[in-house]
């Protein structure tokens, strides 16, 4: 597998891979905590307390995961998780 033209040093061309690897990670986990919060989003809009209970505890697991593994700072899964949980509260 040709790694890329311009490294020439093993190190490098190990840290192009490891790197390429980490992004291709960071990029589904950040898809699926995306998606969760359209979920809540959708059921919030929908008015419907229950649906949006539900897609709210998985958001937050995502979110939480994400924080974990270092893909979202702590503080901003934080404000995620508030943000999210303050639009589920204030359905009707």
């Amino acid at each position: 597998m040709e790694v890329n033209g311009l490294a020439n040093i093993k190190s490098a061309k190990k840290r192009i891979l490891v790197t390429e690897i980490r992004t291709a990670r960071n990029k589904a986990i950040k898809s699926a905590v995306k998606t969760a919060v359209k979920k809540v989003e959708a059921a919030v809009t929908a008015n419907d307390k229950e649906a949006a209970q539900k897609a709210l505890s998985a958001a937050i697991s995502q979110i939480s995961k994400a924080a974990s593994k270092g893909v979202y700072h702590k503080n901003t899964a934080a404000r995620k998780v508030s943000r999210l949980t303050k639009a589920v509260n204030n359905i009707a």
